[in-house]
């Protein structure tokens, strides 16, 4: 079941006024047509709009507590949550690159991770970043959470901007494995330069032997 106060950020006993305040905020931060319509953007644009048509219907919002409540009695799980893996496909990137984020919790029923939101216990997600803090530094943090005992424990990882000049992996393979087709010339080059120099050695002696007969 999801939990709209979650999505807005809000207290479960927050105010109609309070509903509408987080509402806007998010839906203007979310908003498709201020994130280039990314895929990501526009699933939270969603969420916030179902919590809001939720939670400002009284009768709905009624029901919906009702049955929030009671799945929240449910024990899941007793254990504390694990985190067992969490790692990207990179962690030096351009401003542009795109970036895969894997990740793999236990006995969290509640898994959140910035900046995408709230996920499922595991899987992964691909972001393309668009810009570094001022130290050059891009932070994807994973919460993992059991409601149960209200304990959260919390990973992260940190992409490092690789500057436009400094070439990337595939480059330096490149720089480090020049093709045939850059080294074939230069044999040629070098065979061209020793006949040539032989030719010369021979006219030399040619003309030597020439006066010393004349």
């Amino acid at each position: 079941m999801k939990d709209y106060y979650y999505f807005l950020g809000i207290p479960q006993n927050a105010s109609a006024e309070d509903i509408k305040k987080a509402y806007r905020k998010l839906s203007l931060k979310y908003h498709p047509d201020k994130n280039d319509n990314d895929e990501f953007f526009s699933d939270r644009f969603r969420e916030v709009q179902e919590a809001y048509e939720t939670l400002t219907d009284k009768d709905r919002r009624r029901l919906y507590d009702q049955n929030l409540d009671s799945q929240k009695r449910n024990v899941k799980s007793i254990l504390p949550p694990k985190i067992k893996s969490f790692s990207a496909s990179k962690i030096r990137a351009k401003v542009g690159e795109e970036i895969t984020v894997y990740w793999n919790t236990y006995d969290a029923d509640l898994v959140k991770i910035v900046p995408f939101g709230l996920e499922k216990p595991n899987g992964e997600r691909t972001i393309r970043i668009k810009e570094f803090d001022s130290q050059g530094k891009f932070q994807i943090l994973l919460h993992a959470t059991n409601t149960v005992l209200h304990k959260t424990i919390v990973q992260g990882i940190t992409i490092t901007e690789l500057a436009e000049s400094e070439p990337n992996s595939e480059e330096k393979e490149s720089l480090n494995n020049p093709s045939e087709t850059f080294q074939k010339p230069q044999k040629k080059e070098i065979n061209l330069s020793k006949m040539t120099s032989v030719l010369i050695f021979l006219v030399l002696v040619a003309l030597i032997v020439w006066l010393m007969f004349s």
